[in-house]
């Protein structure tokens, strides 16, 4: 495995073990936790046959690394966005918004996919295809949210996974905010991943 793919592996697995450390609830943590765990052993799996770029690696990291924050503490309650609350007389904790913004950087990860699996050619229809899918991922993860709402045993642990802090847009916050995150990740990053891309078939 190459050197700064393992130590990425690595420190995503430090942070996933502290967050497993008495969390503020474990139902929750596991319904946050679980859908990254889950990719994390797809890409070990995979990783022989298909191989993302260092770019892509450093995103599924980053983003697995929100997520068992999220998880430890639950989105409503990670202290430092807490503090930024209390300090700014903010309305709620924005740690969910700050998320959801940021989860639109797999829209390189989706890109990479298409051009590795699909005709797809690097352009104006691969990118607005990248952006569609991470809205529709974001949109069915609203849903999916909803519906673990519905079937819950306990009510604090669904407003624990919901993380709606009282807004009833949140979903429709978060879902924007993941679009917007995706069209910026897009038009600031596709060139550096392009070239990133050219020189590994380069080399190959």
């Amino acid at each position: 495995m190459n050197k700064i793919h393992s130590t990425l592996f690595i420190v995503v697995v430090i942070v996933l073990l502290w967050s497993a450390i008495g969390p503020a609830s474990y139902t929750s943590w596991l319904a946050e936790v679980g859908p990254a765990v889950v990719i994390m052993i797809i890409l070990l799996i995979t990783y022989s046959k298909f191989r993302f770029t260092t770019l892509s690696y450093c995103i599924i990291a980053f983003l697995s690394i929100l997520t068992f924050i999220g998880g430890h503490y639950t989105y409503a309650e990670v202290p430092f966005f807490n503090w930024l609350k209390e300090e700014f007389h903010l309305q709620r904790n924005h740690y969910d918004r700050f998320g959801h913004f940021f989860k639109g950087l797999i829209a390189i990860v989706v890109r990479e996919i298409l051009l590795h699996f699909t005709p797809l050619k690097q352009g104006a229809w691969l990118s607005t295809i990248s952006v569609s899918m991470v809205l529709a991922v974001a949109a069915l993860y609203e849903i999916i949210e909803w519906l673990s709402t519905k079937v819950a045993t306990q009510s604090k642990i669904s407003k624990d996974v919901l993380g709606m802090q009282g807004d009833k847009w949140d979903a429709q916050w978060d879902m924007t905010l993941a679009f917007l995150g995706a069209v910026l990740a897009t038009l600031l990053l596709s060139r550096l991943h392009n070239r990133i891309l050219q020189k590994r078939n380069r080399i190959k």
